[in-house]
């Protein structure tokens, strides 16, 4: 087969529907084993069930990180200094800031974490309402993700509490924050700047200010535990493939830029003050990179940031095994059944497998839909409260 006819596949929506069933069935096979280790290992030994649970996490999180590895053929270019990458990444808990800017801005971070050995334990902040989300949702609740309320009071203690459980895991572990709290649009990048002239802070050209108060309050509970704090920037050139999930699953390769420094836990300061401070000169760095990237296609061009040179990290086997055996345990049987209803003359059980399908397709456009930026949550669209 051609490389032509390999990428006219790539395009196809049977195929499509072939992934998303894979990826909702076995997740949820994976959750129902989730639930009653949660339920039971997880109350006796804590440890044991982390071990477990990474694999479980994995098998539905790599599903995610073949689309970009394998379908899409998407290369990722890691900025930072090779010695640090092989001494400190995957070997030790850390705190992940991280710019929102793209649609699928967190797919190469899941390749990174993949290459690295540690996607199962992947953790991130995210809306509590989302634990309700089958699958995914789900998968998170089960990993003590920290699930932030929209309420200060309520998400400090959250906060408190679950960066305590994850600073005790046995094994590496990523936490994820965007500071910004949503995704970055023209509109409410428009509503930051109003909110910075207000405020008398500074204003951010490719950012959103960020929001200080959930990144203070996870400060306390780390230390000693969690030694280091990495600031990730992620960019795409505007004049290649538009960062989005369609475009992945049409099979168009992207090329996914992002710059990494290692900032030890020491070197973050101990008053809230100077912790404020501290991540709002954090994204005044972050806005400088991405304003040089985007005139000269370089981090470092005019940013006035120590050069770093890319280097790229081959891609995972295990990844494509995991997608071909879970293909495998959902689709054959599913097309056996259809087949066999089909020539036995069971209409009725056709019809209806044939019409959760179909509801599932439907699903999956409208996933896709809500995934782009422009269609982004309105948190953040209008001028916000003044915080710190």
């Amino acid at each position: 087969m051609s490389v032509v006819d390999v990428e006219s596949l790539k395009k196809n929506r049977v195929l499509h529907l072939c992934l998303a069933i894979t990826f909702f069935c076995s997740g949820l096979i994976i959750n129902v084993i989730q639930c009653i280790l949660y339920l039971t290992l997880h109350k006796v030994n804590k440890p044991l069930y982390r071990r477990v649970n990474k694999v479980l996490t994995y098998c539905i999180f790599s599903q995610l990180s073949f689309l970009g590895d394998y379908w899409s053929n998407t290369t990722v270019y890691h900025y930072v200094d090779k010695d640090v990458y092989d001494k400190y990444f995957g070997k030790e808990h850390a705190f992940c800031i991280m710019n929102h800017s793209y649609d699928v801005d967190w797919v190469p971070g899941w390749m990174v974490c993949d290459r690295l050995g540690m996607l199962g334990n992947c953790k991130a902040y995210a809306k509590s309402a989302t634990k309700y989300i089958p699958v995914l949702g789900w998968c998170w609740k089960f990993g003590e993700f920290v699930f932030l309320e929209r309420n200060f009071e309520k998400d400090k203690e959250n906060i408190h509490q679950q960066i305590g459980e994850l600073a005790d895991y046995p094994e590496p572990v990523w936490l994820l924050l965007f500071p910004e709290g949503t995704r970055f649009t023209p509109e409410k990048q428009k509503a930051s700047v109003e909110f910075a002239a207000k405020s008398g802070k500074k204003a951010l050209k490719y950012h959103l200010i960020p929001r200080t108060k959930g990144f203070i309050a996870s400060l306390p509970r780390m230390q000693g535990k969690i030694h280091a704090l990495y600031d990730v920037e992620v960019a795409y050139k505007e004049e290649e493939t538009k960062p989005t999930i369609t475009n992945m699953l049409m099979g168009k390769s992207l090329k996914a830029h992002m710059y990494y420094h290692r900032i030890p836990m020491e070197e973050v300061p101990k008053t809230e003050e100077g912790q404020d401070q501290f991540l709002r000169d954090l994204f005044d760095k972050k806005d400088r990179m991405r304003e040089s990237f985007a005139q000269t296609g370089d981090f470092f061009a005019t940013s006035g940031v120590e050069r770093v040179e890319p280097f790229t990290v081959p891609r995972s086997t295990l990844t494509l095994i995991n997608l071909v055996f879970w293909a495998t345990v959902v689709l054959v049987p599913i097309a056996y059944c259809l087949l066999k209803w089909l020539v036995t003359g069971q209409f009725l059980a056709f019809g209806i497998v044939v019409g959760l399908i179909g509801a599932l397709y439907v699903m999956m456009t409208k996933v896709i839909g809500m995934s782009k930026t422009e269609k982004g949550s309105s948190y953040g669209s209008s001028t916000p409260k003044k915080t710190n």
